[in-house]
């Protein structure tokens, strides 16, 4: 129990946490958030970037549909004067993350080494469109990767039988599920895993017991007639704590606006990326807000390593921090698929690390492996 105190799986006391339905606040109530709408805070970079673009690379803002219709937008990262047709690599970010932070970083540093990169801002976040803000569905996004596959086909510059993804922290989990389903994929890499079904629906490690797995959904069911009498959605946690007592308590922040003198360690970790500024963007999930509060239905109903088998005979490297809270998913992963995934741990990385710690992040590792599986 006191181990997941650490984590934040049981809820702190305070102003940001509640057990109340009716005390969430309904959604735009807080930031008035909108597809592309810039918000307060300090960035480091040229337009909001949190890292600064390399010079031998050219950014370039570019958008195209997925299969939903619904409009994705990306930056390109391309390495200037190159000439022929280059292998392509789709990054995407963390879980309520943008372009503008960690999977852009990746990108920059990719393009850099002849690649060309594109990083997405999720549907429903970030610049990217569809009309309720900052909900997510496993099933929509795996679909954006491989709409930024269909893309990055279509570039003179690319070629499309040299194709691969980066995933970072929860968007991999989708990477992987993409890759299954998608063997244009030729391979891929991921960086500080979550399969964010499995977390939503089972908690860190899977502690959740069936009745706290029940009272999710009893919470989410009433959240939902909510929201339907109200016309409006609300926010909440997309990982759902409990209390001392056992009752599920929702907080509308996925961080605090400011970090407490007792926090746990984990939220200090992703408090010291988000909320400061190194890596802090007024249109991240993260940095300003939480997802929709009934966002993790979607999350149960879809597991995504069930066709993790068909990724084979491709390949997937699989990088988790020594010390990262999340290491368990690529190790299950990594288990699950055995001849496809290899794992690679990097001594003295949190999970936090592989965000933008490029002292740490085995870029020399991933250029590697791609070089060799996008052969």
């Amino acid at each position: 129990m006191e181990r997941r105190k650490a984590l934040g799986l049981i809820a702190a006391t305070g102003a940001a946490t509640t057990a109340s339905f009716t005390g969430v606040p309904a959604f735009g109530a807080e930031t008035g958030r909108a597809a592309g709408a810039a918000g307060q805070g300090r960035t480091r970079g040229m337009g909001g970037y949190t890292f600064t673009l390399d010079r031998n690379v050219r950014r370039t803002s570019v958008r195209f549909e997925n299969r939903y219709g619904i409009e994705v937008a990306a930056d390109l990262y391309v390495p200037k004067n190159t000439g022929g047709r280059l292998p392509a690599l789709v990054v995407s970010g963390p879980f309520g993350a943008v372009k503008e932070q960690s999977s852009g970083l990746y990108a920059n540093e990719f393009a850099r080494r002849g690649y060309v990169a594109l990083a997405f801002d999720p549907s429903f976040t970030g610049e990217s469109g569809g009309r309720v803000r900052d909900v997510a569905s496993p099933d929509i996004f795996t679909e954006d990767f491989s709409s930024a596959v269909d893309f990055l086909g279509l570039q003179k510059i690319v070629d499309r039988e040299r194709i691969g993804v980066q995933g970072i922290c929860g968007l991999s989990g989708m990477a992987l599920t993409a890759a299954a389903a998608d063997s244009r994929i030729k391979a891929v890499a991921t960086a500080s895993m979550y399969d964010m079904s499995r977390s939503m629906s089972r908690g860190h490690e899977d502690y959740y017991t069936r009745e706290q797995r029940q009272k999710i959904v009893d919470h989410l069911s009433r959240q939902r007639w909510i929201d339907a009498e109200n016309g409006t959605f609300a926010r909440g946690s997309h990982e759902i704590p409990f209390d001392k007592d056992g009752d599920v308590a929702p907080s509308h922040r996925v961080l605090p606006k400011t970090l407490p003198a007792d926090a746990d360690p984990i939220t200090k970790i992703f408090f010291d990326y988000y909320r400061t500024e190194r890596g802090y963007h007024p249109r991240s999930i993260n940095s300003t807000t939480a997802w929709t509060a009934t966002t993790p239905m979607s999350f149960f109903a879809f597991r995504q390593m069930t066709n993790i088998d068909l990724l084979a005979p491709r390949k997937a490297l699989l990088v988790a921090g020594a010390d990262a809270h999340s290491r368990y998913y690529s190790e299950d992963v990594q288990a699950m698929a055995r001849d496809t995934a290899d794992l690679l741990i990097i001594p003295g990385a949190d999970h936090v690390d592989l965000y933008d710690r490029r002292e740490l992040i085995p870029f020399d590792r991933l250029d590697a492996f791609f070089t060799g599986n996008l052969a």
